[in-house]
Parts: C-alpha cells; sequence; structure tokens
C-alpha cells in the first residue's frame, strides 16, 4: 500500500516537473524569439533621410554580417515609401565583401532579388570585363523561379553602367555580350534594363557622376530613350523604366505623387509614334509596374499581403492613361508585378484580376486573366502546380495556359 502510494506521488512528481519543464523551454523559446532581430523595431525610427536609413543598415550588415541585416530589413518597421529595393542593394554591398561571388548562396528573391543584383555588382567591379563568364555562373544560381536567371542581369546592368562612368555606349557595347539565343537575347535586354534604372534613380555608386549623366542624357520626358545612343532592341525596356523620369517631368513627387497629375506623365507616352506599338506598350506598362508598389507605400517585402483596397487604387490609377489601349496596358503590366514570375503567392493575382473587373468592367479582367494565363505557362514549372493553378481560370484560358511557352 506505501508502495503504491509512493509511486503515485512519483508519478505526479514527474508530470509536475515535465509540465514545469516544458513550461520553461516554451517560455525560453519565447523570449529567444522575442529577442531576435530587435533592431527591427528601432533601425527605422527618426531617420532624416534615405542615405541615413541606408547608412544604419550598413553598419549593422558590417557589425553582425549581412545575412543578419537582411533578416532585420524583412521584419524591420520602415518610414512609408522607402525604396526597400535599393535599401537591399547596400545590404547586398557588405554581403559581397564578406563573402564574396559565394555570397549568392545566401541570397534570397527579397526586395525583388537585390542581394544577387549586388552580388554580380560587386564580381564585376573587382574583375571587371573578364567577370562575365563568373558572372554567368552565379546567376544560374540566382534564387527564386525561372526568371530569377535573367533578372540577374539586371543586377548586372547596374554596375556596368557606373564601372563605364555612366557612359551608354560602352554599356550598351558590354551588355550586349551577355545575350545568348537560348535566352532570346533576354539578358542583353535585362542588363541595359539595369543600367537606365541607374540613371532614372541617380545612382548610388558616385552621386557626383552620375548627376553629369543625368544632365546629359536626360534631355526630355522619354530621354534618353528614342535617342540614337538607345539601339531599337532596347528602347522598350528602356521606356519601362522611364516613368519615374516622366513623373518628375509632369510635376510629380516621387515621394510623394500626386495621382492627379498622373494623366500629364501619361501624356508622354501619346508623343511616341502610332506605328511603333511596343514602344508606347512599355511607355503605358512602365506606370502599372511602379503603381503596385506605390499603392501599398512601396513596401515590396509581400506584395501578396497587398489588400483589395491597394490593388483598387492601383487599377484606377491607369485610367488615368486617358485611352482604353495605354490603360489596358498599364493594367496587365500591374499584373505582371503581382505575379513577378510567380515568386509571390499566385492567389494574389487571381485576386488582383477579380478587382479589376469590379474596378473597371469584364473585358479589362478578360485581359488580365489572359495575361495571368501566360504568365503561368511560362513561370510554372512544377506540373500539378500548374494544373492546379490553370484550373481556376476561366474554361477559355485554361488549354493556352497548360501548354508548353514558346519561350525560353
Amino acid at each position: 500500500m506505501w508502495h503504491l502510494r509512493w509511486k503515485n506521488k512519483k508519478i505526479k512528481l514527474i508530470v509536475v516537473v515535465g509540465v514545469l519543464v516544458l513550461f520553461l523551454i516554451v517560455l525560453g523559446f519565447g523570449v529567444a524569439k522575442s529577442a531576435e532581430y530587435h533592431e527591427a523595431k528601432t533601425i527605422g525610427s527618426n531617420v532624416a533621410s534615405f542615405q541615413k536609413l541606408s547608412d544604419r543598415f550598413a553598419e549593422l550588415a558590417s557589425k553582425k554580417g549581412a545575412i543578419y541585416a537582411f533578416e532585420v530589413l524583412k521584419r524591420a518597421s520602415l518610414p512609408p515609401q522607402t525604396d526597400l529595393h535599393l535599401l537591399g542593394h547596400f545590404v547586398g554591398d557588405e554581403l559581397y565583401k564578406q563573402e564574396g561571388i559565394d555570397g549568392i548562396r545566401f541570397c534570397t528573391p527579397d526586395f525583388r532579388n537585390a542581394c544577387s543584383h549586388t552580388i554580380v555588382i560587386g564580381t564585376l567591379a573587382e574583375f571587371g570585363e573578364g567577370a562575365l563568364p563568373l558572372i554567368r555562373d552565379a546567376c544560374k544560381e540566382a534564387p527564386g523561379g525561372s526568371g530569377a536567371y535573367t533578372m540577374c542581369f539586371h543586377g548586372l546592368g547596374h554596375g556596368v553602367f557606373a564601372g563605364y562612368g555612366y557612359e551608354l555606349s560602352p554599356t550598351v557595347d558590354f551588355c550586349k555580350q551577355t545575350g545568348t539565343e537560348l535566352y532570346n537575347q533576354r539578358e542583353y535586354i535585362e542588363c541595359f534594363g539595369g543600367a537606365i534604372m541607374e540613371l532614372m534613380g541617380g545612382g548610388g555608386h558616385d552621386p557626383e557622376l552620375i548627376k553629369q549623366s543625368r544632365k546629359k542624357y536626360i534631355t526630355g520626358p522619354l530621354a534618353p530613350c528614342l535617342s540614337e545612343e538607345v539601339p531599337d532592341e532596347l528602347r522598350s525596356i528602356c521606356l519601362t523604366y522611364a516613368t519615374p523620369q516622366m513623373w518628375q517631368a509632369a510635376g510629380i513627387q516621387l515621394g510623394a505623387p500626386d495621382y492627379k497629375k498622373f494623366g500629364d506623365a501619361f501624356a508622354f507616352c501619346e508623343e511616341i509614334p502610332e506605328g511603333e506599338e511596343e514602344w508606347r506598350k512599355a511607355c503605358y506598362s512602365g506606370f502599372g509596374k511602379e503603381f503596385i508598389p506605390l499603392a501599398g507605400q512601396r513596401d515590396i517585402r509581400d506584395i501578396s499581403s497587398h489588400s483589395n483596397s491597394d490593388f483598387s487604387r492601383a487599377i484606377e490609377w491607369c485610367s488615368y492613361a486617358g485611352n482604353s489601349q495605354g490603360q489596358e496596358w498599364c493594367i496587365n503590366e500591374g499584373l505582371d508585378s503581382v505575379f513577378w514570375g510567380g515568386e509571390n503567392d499566385p492567389e494574389a493575382s487571381f485576386r488582383y484580376c477579380s478587382v479589376v473587373g469590379e474596378v473597371v468592367d469584364a473585358e479589362y479582367q478578360e485581359s488580365c486573366e489572359n495575361n495571368l494565363s501566360e504568365n503561368i505557362s511560362f513561370y510554372i514549372k512544377n506540373e500539378e502546380q500548374k494544373q492546379n493553378l490553370c484550373g481556376k481560370l476561366p474554361g477559355s484560358f485554361q488549354e493556352q495556359c497548360l501548354q508548353e511557352p514558346g519561350r525560353y
């Protein structure tokens, strides 16, 4: 009897101790998790400028490692309209210093591939023109879906343009070397797109030199895209990235845009001859590319979490295009920005097209869903996932969605 009582007490004691240990483990885990990346709460506080914010992240990356700084950037409370892609470039610069070209294995697709962009920029800066084979191999290891490889060359374009003193002609010549028949010369096009983005954004590598370059090349709202410096095959990608310049020419402040002036900016696209449809499409589409991040206060960390109200704003802004074709191009480029090569949750793209139908009409929604079917067909390689996604589209788009893409 005594033995049985002791046994029962012993069992109760073990249970109590076990519960207490489990509680302490859970408590300790919670404390540890809450203590992780504590800088995320304060690093964006009381910053007077983007430069100050980027300096803070560069310092954090130097002290605790760039990988740690990227994790903080994912979680940080930051001022509205912060350019997270450019901020990712500053952290990526530190990653290259710490890991070299091998640092690309630590990259993720976050911040629209800012990490892999800076790795190839650093490689070019260190090894010069002979770095192209290394860069090509590195780009093949770039994280993300099937579009990650070619977008890696977009990052290269930033560095090429800076490396050639912000001169377009040698930049075009170098970028042309990157193109391959296998990818329909897309490396060449994306490389130049990165250079134009660097030109439009004002550059972060040599502020004084980029000022001189901007004065030389940006002589009008569409410049330099239709000038002799830009070959015909590069004019579309140039116009896609020229949107910020058109906004500024229309008196729109990039940090706090007045949507009522979007119509004035769209009007510059009408300066492109009607016979050059691809160039006109690129011009109008560039607005849709910018509207999606803008509607979410430029927080590109999770486009999939944008609300229907965010999507609605971006779609409504496309109506300032002033004509139905331009509006359609703008809306469809917005869809491309949401889908982002399959990197974002595809469900957000279905939501976007649904909102198009609510904000505009069924005809524009059908165009959006047609574009979505093409995106799924091209970017989604997993057959089970592709079939699942294609099955959610209206029946008229399912067959083309399931077809093998005719592109790379």
